[in-house]
């Protein structure tokens, strides 16, 4: 992650040793490089960016990191637009549990057959976002208009983006395999949608090896903390 340097000096200053290993650790996909540096600092946005980490300290850094790679407003707007798509798991993970409830209370028997707005708006997803997975069927069929509005909202990027559909799912894979979020099923998912656009085993890894540093956030939060608080008892 882009580095905080008060930070950084902190913990340089209380375990010089972690620091050194840190620094390799989030090296390692700068030196394999399978992933352009301008894909990586995508990629380090989209897990600092979405909701269930949105680290605030790293995004001014991590903006500039994309700006520096030669990165246009345009497409990292377009990666908060794909980051901001998290959200429907509150559907695709509550609403298999509300359809379990329904038929356990007996209140839904079978799904019932799309309507010709259900049936369009199925075939405008696939058209529009590249693919089809049963998750969205229920979805679909309980509340259509909801799903019509989605639509729309995630494929904004896809309809008028500059970003390559490959780029598209690993910002998607970066978030929901955050250790914030780990969001399998949709991670596995997008994971065969990089595959079909020609995504590596390499490039997936540094995808991951990426969202993996988020967790240095533990540490350069609280550095400065303890440092200040040593050096106030006479510690440091």
């Amino acid at each position: 992650m882009p580095r905080d340097e008060a930070a950084f000096a902190a913990i340089g200053e209380l375990d010089p040793a972690f620091l050194a290993a840190y620094r390799r650790l989030e090296d390692a996909p700068r030196r394999t490089a399978a992933l352009d540096a301008k894909t990586q600092s995508f990629i380090r946005l989209a897990v600092d960016a979405n909701a269930t980490h949105l680290y605030l300290p790293a995004l001014r850094p991590d903006i500039v990191a994309c700006l520096d790679a030669g990165a246009t407003p345009a497409e990292i707007m377009e990666v908060l637009e794909c980051a901001a798509t998290l959200g429907i798991h509150a559907l695709n993970i509550g609403v298999p549990i509300l359809v379990d409830v329904l038929e356990q209370a007996g209140l839904r028997e079978e799904a019932a057959p799309l309507t010709e707005y259900q049936e369009r708006l199925k075939a405008e997803f696939t058209a529009k976002r590249g693919y089809w997975h049963p998750f969205w069927n229920e979805i679909l069929e309980l509340a259509p208009e909801f799903f019509d509005a989605y639509t729309e909202f995630s494929s904004v990027p896809w309809v008028s983006g500059p970003l390559s559909p490959k780029q598209k799912e690993f910002i998607y894979i970066a978030f929901d395999f955050a250790a914030t979020h780990l969001y399998t099923s949709g991670g596995r998912l997008h994971i065969e949608n990089a595959v079909r656009y020609g995504a590596t085993a390499q490039e997936l890894m540094e995808v991951l090896e990426i969202a993996m540093t988020l967790s240095i956030h533990a540490v350069t939060e609280a550095a400065p903390i303890l440092l200040d608080e040593a050096r106030k008892r006479g510690l440091k």
